[in-house]
């Protein structure tokens, strides 16, 4: 069965929700909350013995079934070594599972608040199971999910965007030529970084993916959704922890160092990459809504986008970035 790639998700209705869950060998007793996700649905599901689960629905098309499981794979190598990533749950021999068309995975639910990251303490705690993460990352390459590259977050983005005619035409020329200009200066910051390491990464480590428990026994960071995990540079995961303010930036950077050096080698040269990798986000989440606008969820969750607004906003911010990856890296 394959769903409508308009409205992928108009059948997954509530039952359809609890009987998915049923199908899977659990017994859910009708209660579910749906959770804030867009790209795929998520809700919390309640069983007949009191606990609750996290149940993802994957959009139809996005990855391929090696593709989830091998970050599930991921996952539970991690909570193997006591390293506090949330894995799938394994019901009936399997992490995924279908029902009606649709590709399901049940998660345990682990609550928490976000990370103080106005605390020294947090920042290194932080670092230190960011180092525990990459140092498992690196033992190994993913076999079947893709790369954090600028083909697949810069160029193939812009390219959709202009070739789909997304932009305004007074304003389309303009984007072509500044759009083009960052994808030059993240080439340049690429070539001052040289040859670094990549690695299995959680791929989007900003602080809604991290939850902070104060838990007995069970205190500090927890990573969830690593359902944008890619082959990367090291760095791709401590960025979007950092800030904007570039004194706050490097105050941050080096708390997190100091317990990610604990346990993973950090190259400095990626440090040339922050702005490079916060260029290539901008010019890939714009492509990203502009992909998924036929699904009904996105116009009620963006109503600004494709307004003159917007992508003069989004001009005005590139043209800050290639001006950004102009200035020395961080140091740390």
């Amino acid at each position: 069965m394959e769903n409508d790639q308009g409205a992928p998700y108009a059948g997954l209705t509530p039952d359809t929700v609890l009987n998915a869950v049923d199908s899977a060998g659990l017994l859910t007793d009708g209660r579910q909350l749906a959770l804030n996700s867009y790209e795929n649905r998520v809700f919390q599901v309640g069983l007949d013995d009191g606990r609750f689960v996290v149940v993802k629905f994957y959009r139809p098309g996005r990855w391929t079934d090696d593709q989830i499981l091998e970050e599930h794979a991921f996952t539970a190598e991690l909570a193997e070594l006591e390293v506090p990533a949330v894995p799938a749950l394994v019901l009936d021999g399997s992490t995924l599972h279908t029902y009606q068309g649709f590709r399901f995975t049940v998660f345990p639910r682990s609550g928490g608040r976000a990370p103080n990251l106005d605390d020294p303490g947090v920042r290194e705690w932080l670092g230190r199971f960011l180092g525990r993460i990459h140092a498992v990352g690196a033992v190994r390459p993913f076999a079947h999910r893709p790369a954090l590259d600028a083909e697949a977050f810069g160029v193939e983005p812009r390219r959709f965007l202009i070739d789909h005619a997304w932009l305004p035409r007074e304003l389309a020329g303009v984007y072509d030529g500044v759009s083009q200009q960052a994808l030059d200066g993240v080439a340049r910051c690429y070539e001052r970084a040289g040859a670094v390491k990549v690695l299995r990464l959680h791929g989007d480590c900003h602080e809604g993916n991290v939850l902070w428990t104060d838990s007995p026994g069970n205190t500090g960071p927890h990573f969830v959704d690593f359902d944008d995990s890619r082959t990367g540079p090291a760095v791709q995961d401590l960025w979007m922890l950092l800030g904007a303010d570039r004194d706050e930036q490097t105050e941050r950077l080096s708390d997190m160092l100091l317990g990610y050096e604990d346990f993973a080698e950090f190259d400095r040269r990626e440090l040339h990459l922050v702005e490079a990798l916060r260029t290539l986000r901008l010019l890939h989440y714009s492509a990203w809504i502009a992909r998924r606008w036929d699904d009904p969820a996105f116009p009620s969750a963006f109503p600004w986008f494709n307004t003159q607004r917007y992508w003069e906003e989004r001009i005005l911010e590139l043209r800050e970035q290639v001006a950004a990856m102009q200035e020395p890296p961080l140091v740390a």
